[in-house]
């Protein structure tokens, strides 16, 4: 595997960024580690980072180059601040850059399948909201999407003491409930001729977001969505993540070849 840290300039942020990059290599010789290539442009999966992190977390918590190094998988982790994956109300367009610029920027450099079933999108906390928010908005560029400990709940979360701060800047004043920020809203108004992504749910039993994680899934069912939902003992640390990004891998549709 290739890992490189790329710093560039973001159109739509109007500033430097960076981004962190995988890139499969095929190898025969290196030892304890089983690399492959499959296919010319490689398949790729858009890992987000939770409110405190940045685009090196994954990387540095856990061994996600290790783990996808036999899929042949790239991943893409996106420098996104404090920003919800939202064009900020007082703040920058994190949203369009996610969406829009950066699958364009990182396809112009590295060689990713822009092909809509070899795009995924998966995150933690607040990145794992950025996963599923993108591939419920965006069906036609994501298939498959993983939130592990995700703010499922955004109406409920705006209202913790801790983040107000935050979503104030983020969202303004304008109501969330119903809009294009709402994953409840934006499953319940799935339509049956419109592309349905996979969606992949896992929460630890003793993460202070699980009962908005059990909430997510009983609108799923209500609405006949198809969610994988995984619920075990777990904290919100990244011992559960760096195991449940290894049932997130396994469970995403790669190609063999």
């Amino acid at each position: 595997m290739a890992l490189l840290n790329c710093q560039f300039y973001s159109e739509v942020l109007n500033l430097s960024t960076s981004m962190t990059v995988i890139l499969p290599q095929q190898t025969s010789s290196q030892i304890g580690m089983q690399n492959k290539i499959t296919g010319a442009k490689h398949q790729t999966l858009y890992l987000l980072h939770g409110l405190s992190d940045d685009d090196t977390i994954w990387t540095r918590r856990t061994s996600i180059e290790r783990y996808v190094a036999p899929l042949g998988l790239a991943v893409v982790m996106p420098q996104v601040h404090r920003s919800f994956y939202t064009d900020m109300k007082y703040g920058s367009k994190y949203w369009t850059f996610l969406t829009e610029e950066l699958p364009s920027i990182a396809r112009s450099f590295f060689p990713l399948s822009d092909k809509r079933e070899d795009n995924f999108a998966a995150g933690l906390s607040m990145g794992g909201y950025g996963a599923f928010k993108w591939a419920l908005n965006r069906p036609d560029q994501i298939s498959a999407a993983a939130s592990l400990s995700g703010v499922t709940d955004i109406v409920s979360h705006v209202k913790r003491p801790k983040t107000q701060d935050v979503f104030h800047l983020i969202y303004g004043d304008e109501p969330i409930s119903g809009t294009e920020h709402d994953l409840f809203s934006l499953v319940e108004k799935t339509h049956e001729n419109k592309p349905k992504p996979l969606l992949y749910q896992c929460c630890g039993t003793e993460d202070f977001l699980y009962e908005d994680n059990l909430r997510f899934k009983e609108v799923c069912e209500k609405t006949n969505y198809h969610l994988t939902a995984e619920f075990g003992p777990g904290d919100h640390e990244w011992g559960y993540w760096d195991k449940a990004i290894q049932d997130v891998l396994a469970w995403l549709p790669l190609r063999t070849k």
